[in-house]
């Protein structure tokens, strides 16, 4: 097995910004309840004529360009999304065909806000096999289209953006991909899904009349589940490969609360410095929080080459995921 390395990130958020206080016009709700239970203060929305394979194609192109790449230098595109353009064709047919990347293999991957883990995961081993030379693996949700501004458990929660990464081969005295952690535990399906949609629930008068097409989530559960099995998987991937919080000079993990995040964190023993948290600004945007964080760790100089980073997200289904890398930028 060769080795695998990051060695680009690009990132793209939609102008349009939906604030705390937009949302008390909204829904019975306030920017203090906001902030105190999630961190959130402003999340983005796509305007109505952007779906996800618009944002992650902006993603991809910002990361081609950053690694000074052309289209035709990537071997597999990866989109992770719960919210693609339509069922099939797959979005990744989508953004393939748009960047103009001939002869390129991929598919659409759906594990919620552990979704670019999985992709990572997945690109690392798909070079590391020696079968591909760079994979694109993009991360992009427009949860704004699913989200139900009726429900002010959720509306508040989710934001629209996509971010991307570019894998390849790691040169020589270069560490890049180390280990990864990833699980499936699919008794809590029914704390956080979008019920309809699907062969089950297809599309009727009953479902939209029933809310059936938005995100339903039990947040108390979620929660629960989320600060247990984020702090349980760094641990034992952390333990596996020999090393201890210390070690991390950077933790990024999924956004989705910020009580989650800091619990994690503290159980962790990672200090805040080093603990990347920019909800504030996006709100949970699923797939894309991860890349999204990780540009803004290295634009703030919290993640250099040669450090340690640990990735962590949990998602609906129930997913999870954690990886080890070596910073190579």
């Amino acid at each position: 097995m060769r080795r695998a390395k990051i060695s680009a990130v690009g990132c793209y958020v939609p102008p349009a910004v939906l604030t705390n206080e937009d949302l008390e016009n909204m829904v019975q709700t306030s920017d203090q309840w906001i902030v105190e239970r999630t961190g959130i203060r402003v999340r983005h929305i796509a305007d109505k004529d952007v779906a996800t394979s618009d944002m992650a194609y902006e993603a991809a192109r910002q990361a081609l360009e950053n690694r000074g790449l052309a289209p035709s230098d990537i071997d597999v595109v990866i989109v992770c999304t719960v919210t693609p353009d339509m069922l099939f064709p797959s979005t990744a047919c989508l953004v393939q065909n748009r960047l103009g990347i001939p002869g390129a293999w991929g598919f659409d991957l759906v594990a919620a806000c552990s979704g670019f883990l999985y992709g990572l995961t997945t690109a690392a081993n798909l070079v590391g096999s020696g079968s591909y030379g760079r994979v694109l693996v993009i991360g992009a949700d427009t949860m704004s289209r699913i989200v139900d501004y009726e429900d002010r458990a959720t509306c508040v929660l989710f934001g629209d953006a996509a971010g991307a990464m570019v894998i390849e081969p790691a040169g020589d005295g270069e560490t890049g991909f180390m280990d990864a952690y990833n699980l499936i535990d699919g008794s809590g399906g029914d704390f956080l899904k979008m019920p309809a949609g699907g062969s089950r629930l297809p599309a009727s008068d009953e479902t939209v009349r029933r809310r059936l097409h938005y995100v339903h989530q039990d947040g108390q559960q979620v929660f629960k589940y989320a600060v247990r099995t984020m702090y349980d998987t760094c641990r034992t991937l952390l333990e596996k490969n020999g090393l201890s919080a210390a070690d991390v000079a950077a933790f990024i993990p999924h956004q989705a609360n910020k009580r989650i995040i800091t619990a994690t964190a503290d159980r962790l023993g990672i200090p805040p410095e080093r603990t990347i948290i920019n909800i504030d600004r996006y709100g949970n945007t699923t797939a894309a929080t991860i890349p999204l964080a990780t540009r803004d760790a290295v634009s703030a100089g919290k993640l250099k080459k040669g450090d340690i980073v640990l990735f962590a997200a949990v998602g609906a289904g129930y997913t999870a995921a954690v990886n080890l890398w070596r910073w190579e930028i």
